[in-house]
């Protein structure tokens, strides 16, 4: 029985999140059906992209954009990643580290990615590497706080317990405490690659000769609407691709959560 009522759940939620997105597109059929509309219809927006497969924009084909703004976010990030989640471990754990690094970050935390911009195009110029470190500074802080938050909040008894049976030290850390605050860092994962796609996508609407931010830029500054919203459509496609992905990742690294399912 519950099983059949799982199914009959998910299979509303699932139809409920089809007829929201028909009932955008019919929106866009009447918003672009006058005659003086200034939005182009989802068939004319079709055709734009149909025919930009055989005419690339800067030598570049769609999904080629769409990689090199994939690459920027996931370089940025990854290297987030590497240096943060330690960072953070270390915060969460140590009173020393604590006292030292969360003053910092709550100092950071507020200010706005794109805020840095001026300083990261005085120090780095407006070449490639400026974009990787925006999106190493827009994700950064996100997966340090939701770390140390995460390492921080530990349940104190498994601690003792792994104690009594002679866990010290890095063994502690990841056989009890790492795996008690997984769903925090994931969390802080999760919004540091919303905002670290966000970011590289500004960052290319400033300065880039390729990637999608660019094409925005394009297609606004020669006035082509239907460039703008082709860009804008396969950033929201594939900024939605990578928040089901990483569910599907939450999924499988922390299979005790029900609110995952």
């Amino acid at each position: 029985m519950k099983k059949h009522t799982f199914i009959l759940r998910n299979f509303l939620l699932n139809l409920l999140s089809f007829l929201s997105l028909g009932l955008l597109v019919l929106l866009w059929i009447v918003g672009s059906s006058g005659e003086a509309s200034l939005l182009p219809s989802p068939y004319e927006v079709w055709t734009k992209f149909l025919a930009l497969s055989e005419d690339p924009i800067a030598g570049m084909s769609m999904l080629g954009h769409s990689l090199q703004s994939l690459r920027r976010v996931f370089v940025g990030l990854l290297a987030a990643t590497v240096v943060g989640i330690p960072l953070g471990t270390m915060i969460g754990w140590s009173e020393r580290f604590r006292a030292i690094f969360q003053p910092v970050f709550e100092i950071i935390r507020p200010i706005p990615p794109l805020a840095w911009v001026p300083l990261i195009s005085i120090w780095c110029g407006v070449f490639e590497f400026s974009k990787y470190i925006l999106v190493f500074i827009g994700t950064f802080s996100a997966i340090v706080v939701n770390t140390y938050a995460g390492v921080n909040l530990a349940n104190r008894d498994n601690i003792a317990v792994g104690r009594m049976f002679g866990a010290r030290g890095v063994r502690l850390i990841t056989d009890i405490v790492f795996p008690s605050a997984l769903p925090s860092i994931m969390a802080g994962l999760k919004t540091a690659l919303t905002t670290g796609w966000g970011v590289v996508l500004a960052a290319e609407m400033i300065s880039a000769n390729y990637g999608l931010g660019m094409l925005v830029t394009r297609g606004s500054d020669s006035n082509d609407i239907q460039l703008v919203l082709v860009a804008m459509l396969l950033i929201g496609l594939i900024g939605a691709l990578m928040s089901t992905a990483f569910t599907i990742l939450e999924r499988r690294l922390s299979p005790w959560r029900t609110d995952l399912n």
